[in-house]
């Protein structure tokens, strides 16, 4: 099962511990997550279901390539890593 963790500045917020989860994708790796914890997924996603604007999604190191379809495929020992993006000089 892939494991979804979430950026530490979250659990400022929200508690938001590292979960394995079952999924073929990010998208429903992190539906499996939502379904748990729904009050993520307002963080994560806007309300076409895309990754937020602040918000970067990695696979094992990567940024995903698909941030409106999270189409990503992932395997069972993957690593999903949820973290606000940052920005500036």
């Amino acid at each position: 099962m892939p494991t979804v963790s979430f950026t530490s500045a979250l659990q400022r917020f929200l508690a938001a511990p590292s979960a394995a989860v079952e999924g073929a994708t990010v998208g429903e790796a992190l539906d499996r997550v939502f379904q748990s914890r729904p009050q993520l997924k307002g963080y994560v996603l806007d309300d076409q279901g895309a990754v937020r604007r602040h918000v970067a999604v990695y696979v094992n190191g990567f940024a995903i390539k698909d941030r409106k379809g999270l189409s990503d495929a992932v395997g069972p020992h993957d690593e999903i890593y949820v973290l606000q993006a940052l920005s500036g000089g």
